[in-house]
């Protein structure tokens, strides 16, 4: 669903300022809003902006502060962008304020004539005017012991320290005395405190014997996770409340805290090395020889989908769910790291969650790599051939990264590398491409293959081709929309993206305001008062209903859906209708004519679109809670419904909601809601749980034939597909709905993006990397790929004896062109798996009839292709395995004689080859004989060529030859010289 794209950009990080020495960037760290990111060196801080890339404001310290308080080690921003913190080599912390000033920029824009401007035009994010700021040095404190991490909080500083191994929490300075509220709230809720790590105060470590500190201290910004790693390479979940009981001492009254902690990444240390520690005497030296290759080196929290990613020592990745109270500890999930070439990796130095959850990018000391939230490797700096000249290659992030970070819109992955020969340019930025379903899953996203990049949209139109196109990787089948440069210049980056259930209109929006075009026209349609398009941003998403697009907005702290047309200017006078919401919208999904909200206090309201004789409106049929049932609401990320057909005909639009079974990907799950009234006429809900782990669902309530009602999740590595597991109509017990399984599951070795139902197809993209010779950096594209699923699906149904439905589906299907070499794959799938059961059970070669190719056989009877699927197949199957296949398919040479009754001469030439390796073929070769004259008769020339050359091959004497033109007189008709 990411795919890096064209060329990364290289930042010239040294400041274009006066008696600046140039010096190597140590580390960078993003702003909690990553709209900006500082660049640390040994003597020097410059705050930069992320888009347009520039650096705002720099800092340098002075010679004496250096040898008085040691060189810039490590650098973290505070939770509200108002403080940076940089850790020296002496332990000192130096506070550094920045101040934010409105009402100037950092850079004068030169004067030119308006004829030159317009040659000048701002890209995506430009627009606005760099907002000028300044740093400023606040103060240095000076802490007790060696400091290893900083974590900054809202109201104080904590740190951890080696000597001793210490957790330590110190407020931020407090100036104002007048404001005694605050200050007071600080220094009762923020005094100077100590943890040892021992026993006694933090007992939940697993090995504090082994005197553990704390390496790294993180806390997840938007959720609050807060997340240890220790020296003995163990990995916590960490939690500080309030001890029960409040405490007095010298100071007065004042509340005590502790460390709470859950281990979420452990390991088996070795046995010989607890025995070595046994007899140390505590002096440590022996327990440093061991380096243990699962120790954590990195971790990232991922609360959308429960998830935490720990990266390894040996530079392996793990997955592992959050852990639960009552509990075992989670099984990891090592995740699988493509390396064709066979190349080092080394351990793993960054690691860090798209702000969707949808991927992972992971930095190693001699490469990078992009991780779906399932496991799936989508690029790779390993797979990449190293065909570059190594004095001119300036893409070194391909071979070492020390740092990373996703810039607003996960459009842009921000990386550090090493400092090389020159201590420029160590800072690169990779743009990416996304699936549009990152940002909006909803059917119509899903139904196409729908792509967003920083500045424009791709829509996949292979569906719209003749049907080898589709299967062409090649086939140039993408349309490129870009967005208008107006808007994004100041509206960057996009937030969402929605197509129509044609494909024709689309809808973006950004930071602020909407656009949207139609492919019909060619046009896009735009806000011409600013003013209007500033004063809204949309949350929740957009929709198409027809040519009426559905909005869910936020507009001064209030939130409604706005209905526009598509056929009518962008203006607040041009709203078709208005609906005000007393909570943000967390999903808006479609399905006919009604409109699903999912709200952020839990609530599911349905909405009735109903067109009136001069515009349309939403009324509003009724709500359900879902408390008790979905316990985060912001976890929700896809939703539909099923209506039963009674109710859909005769009944009331009110009592939907109590009929309806909802579907739900809530974080990675897949959840199916089957609606029990009980007595007091309350609805509750079976749950059912069809899959962990679900990155995308397709949903084809009105697919083809028996796929009509079928359920489609890719969960990281196969296409898992529920046949009828929406067919709510067939739930005639309440123990049903628990029986529904998995029917299919379909490995691919690409990203689907979309599944073309009346084409038997899978549609998806995988990323592509050239280097050259000639060139000094990696060009990135994506290709196309394609799967065919008719035959799994048709397998399925042989295999559970449902020959009448398989011939029912594959009637939708035969008048494509490739519908004969879908049906050839299956057949040779059954053959190799049958015969390999065969090989392993000896006993089942007594009865061949008894298994799927009888099925199969009996399937392929239906189908004037089948003599050419059987042939074709035998060919390209070994030949032990020919006796189980013609022992149910029947004699090759009957099959023969009826091609040649039925006039399909080159399928039977093609049943000459089968009878000649089976030694059916007499003496006098009198097959090849008549098929020889048929073909002749039907002057198919090409065919007569293949036959005599045939004969020539199996009889080196030519006698073969000689005999077969005598009996067709095919010297003298047509004058042959005889090779």
């Amino acid at each position: 669903m990411y795919f890096p794209t064209s060329a990364a950009r290289q930042l010239l990080t040294v400041p274009a300022l006066p008696d600046v020495t140039p010096e190597p960037v140590l580390c960078f760290e993003a702003s909690p809003r990553k709209s900006l990111f500082c660049l640390l060196t040994r003597s020097s801080l410059t705050v930069w902006r992320v888009r347009p890339s520039a650096p705002l404001a720099h800092i340098s310290r002075a010679e004496t502060s250096l040898l008085e308080h040691g060189d810039n080690t490590a650098v973290t921003w505070s939770p509200d962008g108002s403080r940076i913190v940089v850790q020296t080599t002496m332990s000192y912390l130096i506070l550094v304020t920045v101040d934010y000033v409105s009402d100037a920029s950092v850079y004068q824009p030169s004067h030119m004539g308006p004829s030159v401007q317009r040659n000048f035009l701002p890209g995506p994010g430009e627009g606005v005017p760099l907002q000028s700021l300044s740093l400023a040095l606040e103060g240095v404190i000076c802490t007790e012991g060696q400091v290893l991490s900083v974590s900054p909080r809202k109201n104080c500083i904590i740190f951890s320290t080696s000597s001793p191994p210490s957790v330590q929490r110190i407020p931020w300075p407090v100036y104002d005395e007048s404001d005694i509220e605050e200050q007071t709230a600080r220094r009762s809720l923020m005094g100077h405190d100590t943890w040892l790590l021992n026993d006694h105060e933090l007992p939940w470590l697993l090995d504090p014997d082994a005197e553990v500190t704390v390496t790294k201290l993180l806390q997840h910004s938007i959720s609050g996770v807060e997340t240890w790693i220790t020296s003995d390479g163990r990995a916590y979940f960490v939690r500080l409340q309030e001890t029960n009981g409040t405490s007095i001492d010298s100071s007065g009254s004042q509340p005590h805290y502790h460390w709470e902690g859950t281990c979420i990444h452990d390991f088996d240390v070795p046995r010989w090395v607890q025995k070595q520690r046994s007899t140390d005497d505590g002096s440590g030296q022996s327990s440093s020889t061991y380096i243990e290759p699962r120790r954590a080196m990195a971790i990232a929290v991922n609360t959308r989908f429960s998830l935490v990613a720990v990266g390894t020592q040996n530079g392996s990745i793990e997955f592992t769910s959050f852990p639960t109270p009552d509990e075992p500890t989670p099984i990891p999930k090592v995740i699988d790291i493509p390396n064709p070439y066979n190349r080092l990796s080394g351990s793993v130095t960054a690691m860090e969650w798209s702000s969707d959850g949808y991927v992972l990018a992971v930095g190693w000391t001699h490469g990078w790599a992009i991780f779906s939230v399932g496991g799936r490797c989508l690029a790779s700096s390993f797979g990449v051939e190293d065909h570059i000249d190594g004095d001119k290659f300036q893409d070194t992030f391909m071979h070492a990264v020390e740092n990373l970070f996703w810039a607003p819109g996960n459009f842009e992955l921000v990386v550090l590398t090493p400092s090389g020969i020159k201590p420029d340019g160590q800072v690169f930025i990779l743009p990416f491409a996304k699936s549009a379903t990152t940002c909006q899953h909803s059917p119509d996203n899903t139904r196409y293959a729908f792509l967003q990049m920083d500045d424009r949209a791709l829509v996949y139109r292979g569906a719209e081709q003749p049907d080898m196109s589709v299967i062409n990787p090649e086939s140039d089948v993408w349309q490129h929309i870009k967005i208008p440069q107006s808007y994004l210049a100041t509206n960057w980056p996009i937030k969402y993206s929605a197509l129509s259930s044609d494909g024709r209109l689309i809808a973006i929006a950004g930071r602020r305001g909407l656009v949207h075009y139609s492919s019909t026209s060619g046009r896009w349609k735009i806000f011409s008062n600013i003013v209007q398009e500033q004063a809204f941003t949309v949350k929740g998403g957009l929709l198409w209903f027809h040519h009426v697009l559905i909005v869910a907005v936020e507009i001064s702290k209030s939130y409604q859906i706005r209905l526009y047309s598509r056929d009518m200017e962008l203006s607040n006078q041009n709203v078709l209708h208005r609906e005000v919401l007393m909570s943000p919208v967390i999903i808006l999904s479609l399905v006919d004519n009604s409109l699903l909200v999912y709200t952020a206090d839990n609530m599911l309201s349905h909405y009735l679109i109903i067109p009136t004789a001069d515009t349309i409106k939403l009324h509003l049929c009724g709500s359900i809670t879902f408390d008790g049932i979905i316990a985060s609401p912001s976890a929700v990320r896809a939703l539909s419904w099923m209506i039963p057909n009674t109710q859909k005909r005769l009944g009331d639009p009110v009592d939907d909601l109590a009929v309806a079974t909802v579907l739900m990907v809530v974080g990675g799950q897949l959840v199916l809601l089957r609606p029990r009234t009980s007595g007091t006429q309350e609805v509750n809900y079976d749950m059912q749980i069809f899959a962990e782990r679900i990155e995308f669902c397709w949903i084809h309530l009105r697919g083809i034939g028996a796929l009509e009602n079928s359920l489609w999740g890719y969960d990281g590595q196969n296409m898992r597909v529920w046949l009828n597991a929406l067919a709510i109509e067939s739930s005639g017990s309440a123990d049903e709905p628990s029986s529904v399984k998995e029917s299919v599951s379909i490995p691919l070795d690409f990203y689907p993006l979309s599944v073309l139902m009346d084409k038997g197809i899978i549609i998806g993209a995988e990323h592509e990397a050239a280097t050259r010779m000639n060139l000094s950096f990696v060009m990135f594209r994506h290709a196309t790929s394609s799967h065919l699923f008719l035959h799994h699906v048709l397998r399925y149904h042989l295999e559970s004896g449902q020959v009448k439905e398989a011939v029912t589906l594959a009637k939708h299907y035969q008048h494509l062109v490739f519908f004969a070499h879908a049906l050839e794959i299956l057949l040779h799938t059954v053959v190799e798996s049958e015969c390999t059961v065969d090989s392993e059970d000896s006993s089942t070669s007594a009865s061949p009839e008894s298994g799927t190719l009888t099925a199969v056989i009996e399937f392929l009877d239906h189908f004037d292709a089948s003599l050419d699927v059987v042939v074709g197949c035998a060919r390209k199957t070994e030949m032990t395995r020919w006796k189980r296949l013609f022992s149910i398919v029947g004699n090759p040479h009957a099959l023969f004689e009826t091609c040649l009754a039925s006039k399909r001469l080159k399928t039977a030439g093609s049943y000459l080859l089968v009878l000649h390796n089976l030694e059916q073929l007499d003496e006098n070769n009198k097959d090849a004989v008549r098929l020889l004259k048929c073909a002749v008769k039907a002057q198919d020339w090409q065919l007569c060529r293949e036959l005599l050359r045939f004969l020539h091959s199996i009889d080196d004497t030519g006698k073969a030859l000689r005999h077969a033109l005598s009996e067709t007189s095919l010297v003298a008709q047509k004058r042959v010289m005889v090779p």
